[in-house]
């Protein structure tokens, strides 16, 4: 009887989760998992603690953006366009276009090279142009609930990498003190790891995807009137979303921190490296669990990136768009869908690198993130925007602690690249 009230009680809560944990577990894409290796392997157990720094930061603004989402029945676009004037608008979407196209770019890349590890008979530019066309089928010809109900299962993709640590024995001293006791080093590239982390978690594009996703399951679920305990369910799925985003990452760094730092391996420029060194030094089952993952979270990020820049275009011009539309019905929105596909498949064969466009893509998060936080919360605090559903304390404290931590890693960035320190 127990065994199955707790059964009901964990399908209840997987029922509850949606657009949180979506959001939370498309943050950890291959570029981000290239992010969080490079950190490993050039810092070993290093920057752990960075993973219990980010959770709450980024637990706080997206949940703000779903409030907005929900309270407004518009994406952070709209309701920049309804509510405030246009420059800011436009800020807002050139601080968000090329990183998201260039992100697009570099996990395109990433899923082909790791395919062509698996399969190394099929050339890496046949598996780059297969997913990418598989991802516009997929997204053009499925409804909203079956998009939704794929999305969060390839969440459970993400498990792999919270078993891939244990396949290698670990110093648990050493893991406990890279938890919890931080290490800053102050020159151009730790910093640089610092801010692209902490932009590859607190993205711009997910700010803009968690508030229309609310929209979207909105009027899905057909709720008319937004009360507290909607607000309340929200921000669970929101907080367990980015919690397992954070341990996702915590363990990616792990394993490369503890494999492949220790075994003198300190540079890795793309995941199908990463995924290509620990097949010696962790084994293979560790190998080809990294490198499922890869591909698994490139299949969740991808519709989430070119989804999120779809919305901010058709939105800022007042087009037809969602999900939940037929082609025909909203040509414009499922077109830029394929532009931007079409360009982050193409930026890898005209010499753009995939690697400076994934580590590039990264830091201009980091860069850019400041700005749109600013703007998300003068929105969350705007009683004439959000009437009772403004921010509390709490969410503030988070929010502004936020803005000023990326603000500061941004500044210090910048300081140290023009200077060549």
């Amino acid at each position: 009887m127990a065994g199955k009230k707790r059964s009901n009680r964990l399908i209840r809560f997987w029922k509850l989760l949606g657009p949180g944990l979506v959001t939370g577990a498309s943050d950890d894409d291959p570029s981000g998992i290239a992010t969080y290796s490079q950190a490993g392997a050039q810092y070993g157990l290093s920057t752990l603690w960075t993973a219990l720094i980010t959770f709450p930061l980024m637990a706080a603004i997206q949940e703000m953006c779903g409030r907005i989402g929900l309270v407004t029945s518009q994406g952070l676009t709209g309701t920049l366009k309804t509510n405030y004037s246009k420059p800011v608008l436009y800020v807002m979407v050139l601080c968000s276009f090329p990183a998201i196209v260039m992100n697009i770019g570099a996990d395109i890349a990433g899923m082909g090279a790791v395919g062509n590890l698996l399969f190394p008979s099929v050339n890496a530019i046949f598996f780059s142009v297969g997913f990418t066309v598989l991802l516009l089928v997929s997204i053009i010809f499925l409804p909203y609930k079956k998009i939704a109900s794929v999305l969060k299962y390839l969440c459970m993709v993400l498990l792999v990498y919270l078993v891939v640590p244990f396949l290698y024995k670990q110093n648990w001293q050493m893991v406990f003190k890279g938890t919890f006791i931080p290490t800053i080093k102050f020159d151009k590239d730790f910093i640089s790891i610092l801010v692209a982390i902490l932009g590859t978690t607190i993205s711009p594009y997910l700010f803009f995807w968690q508030a229309t996703m609310e929209v979207e399951d909105r009027k899905n679920k057909k709720t008319l009137v937004i009360n507290k305990v909607i607000i309340q369910n929200m921000k669970r799925d929101v907080d367990f979303g980015m919690l397992f985003s954070n341990l996702v990452m915590f363990f990616i760094i792990l394993a490369t921190g503890t494999v492949l730092f220790n075994a003198g391996i300190h540079h890795i420029d793309t995941v199908e490296q990463a995924a290509e060194a620990l097949k010696p030094l962790a084994g293979k089952s560790a190998y080809l669990l990294f490198a499922i993952g890869v591909i698994g979270t490139g299949l969740l990020a991808i519709p989430v990136l070119s989804g999120s820049l779809s919305y901010i275009v058709t939105e800022t011009f007042g087009w037809k768009k969602g999900l939940d539309k037929k082609f025909h019905e909203a040509k414009a929105f499922y077109v830029i869908i394929a532009i931007s596909l079409a360009l982050g498949l193409l930026m890898n064969y005209i010499g753009i690198s995939p690697i400076k466009a994934l580590i590039w893509s990264a830091i201009l998060y980091g860069v850019t993130a400041p700005v749109l936080i600013a703007i998300i919360l003068h929105i969350a605090n705007n009683k004439k925007v959000m009437r009772e559903y403004t921010n509390g304390k709490l969410s503030n404290i988070l929010g502004f602690a936020t803005l000023i931590l990326m603000t500061v890693a941004a500044v210090v960035l910048l300081y140290l690249t023009a200077t060549g320190k």
